[in-house]
């Protein structure tokens, strides 16, 4: 059977000197769930690896399973394919050739969102940080920076009623090239 290549996000990990997590351990947390060419990618929980499509769910509980029985904590992993990497990359509402993409963050949404959550989130509280929720992506545009944002994890969970964990544009396209078959 076909493998195909995911990268997984894991959340809060190795943030603030909590829930720390070496990556060698991850990867062989990975390789144990029957995963193969893990590769991770800095020390914030990014990890990229084949397998069978049809595993991708068992895959998850297995990984956040392993992780806390050893760890002691429970990280939410997001996981997305090369074409949903490159469609959350096309669909960027924020992008622009002219834009700081050091400004640019995008949030990995386990599931999408129905539009009527999607309707309550208030934008002009956040102002001058702008966010768009577009599928199972929401893009951030955060001109103060991350440091000062007020736009959280937890608010945008709790509103959409979904676990989402974030990465900077850098990253984003970093991983999506790490999804390219060699």
């Amino acid at each position: 059977m076909a493998k195909t290549r995911f990268v997984a996000l894991l959340r809060g990990v190795n943030v603030g000197g909590k829930n720390k997590l070496p990556m060698a351990e991850l990867a062989k947390i990975f390789q144990a769930a029957e995963c193969a060419d893990v590769r991770t990618f800095i020390q914030s929980g990014n990890v990229v690896f084949s397998a069978n499509a049809s595993r991708a769910g068992k895959i998850v509980e297995a990984i956040e399973t392993a992780i806390e029985g050893q760890f002691g904590f429970r990280p939410p992993i997001v996981l997305r394919t090369l074409d949903e990497m490159n469609a959350a990359i096309t669909r960027n509402p924020f992008w622009t050739a002219d834009v700081d993409e050091n400004l640019l963050f995008v949030s990995f949404l386990r599931d999408e969102p129905e539009a009527a959550r999607i309707s309550l989130l208030d934008h002009e509280r956040f102002l001058p940080d702008e966010f768009a929720v577009v599928g199972r992506e929401l893009y951030l545009k955060l001109p103060t920076g991350a440091g000062k944002t007020k736009l959280t994890n937890a608010y945008f969970d709790s509103r959409l009623k979904t676990i989402s964990t974030s990465r900077n544009w850098r990253t984003v396209n970093t991983l999506r090239d790490l999804l390219k078959p060699q």
